[in-house]
């Protein structure tokens, strides 16, 4: 996941975002012309810290990066430093967004890559529009709810509705 799409992602989660570097890509810049994010533009200073909550460090720069998580510690603010799980107090897992549909895919630190591999291969995997099921079921739900009662009769109509979900095999699948 680009850089541009976290922000995005953390901002839509209700984040007041800040973004510290020298240069910046034109998807931030993007971001900074709409006013959804802070942005200055110098190198990493300590006050930079100040009035936030969480840290993230995403620079190509691993003595930047260092500096950051190092200056977060002291002032006992969780920081993650992307792909440096050794710098981080808390990890952050790959997300598959779907609107309503969201997949977190975590290996606990072990492996970003491989996080960021399954993550593609679950992307791959959900139909286009899924989000639009999603969408379709929150607006029916109350709806539902109060039509059939709880437990397995609106669970199976539920089922049902998504039943061609659940019908598409992976074609390398041998069933007995």
């Amino acid at each position: 996941m680009s850089r541009a799409r976290k922000l995005d992602l953390l901002r839509r989660a209700g984040a007041r975002t800040r973004v510290v570097a020298p240069e910046m890509g034109e998807a931030i810049a993007a971001l900074v012309r709409d006013g959804r994010i802070d942005y200055r533009a110098r190198r990493f200073e300590p006050a930079d810290l100040d009035g936030a909550d969480l840290v993230i460090a995403a620079t190509d720069e691993r003595s930047v990066n260092e500096a950051v998580a190092t200056a977060a510690r002291a002032r006992h603010l969780p920081v993650n430093v992307v792909d440096a799980p050794d710098l981080c107090s808390f990890i952050m897992p790959a997300i598959v967004d779907r609107g309503r549909i969201v997949a977190a895919i975590s290996t606990g630190g072990a492996s970003p890559v491989l996080a960021r591999l399954i993550r593609a291969r679950i992307e791959l995997a959900l139909p286009h529009g899924i989000e639009r099921l999603a969408e379709l079921a929150a607006a029916w739900r109350g709806r539902v709810k109060a039509a059939l009662p709880e437990g397995a009769p609106r669970r199976r109509f539920w089922e049902r509705l998504f039943a061609p979900l659940s019908a598409a095999r992976d074609p390398r699948r041998r069933d007995p």
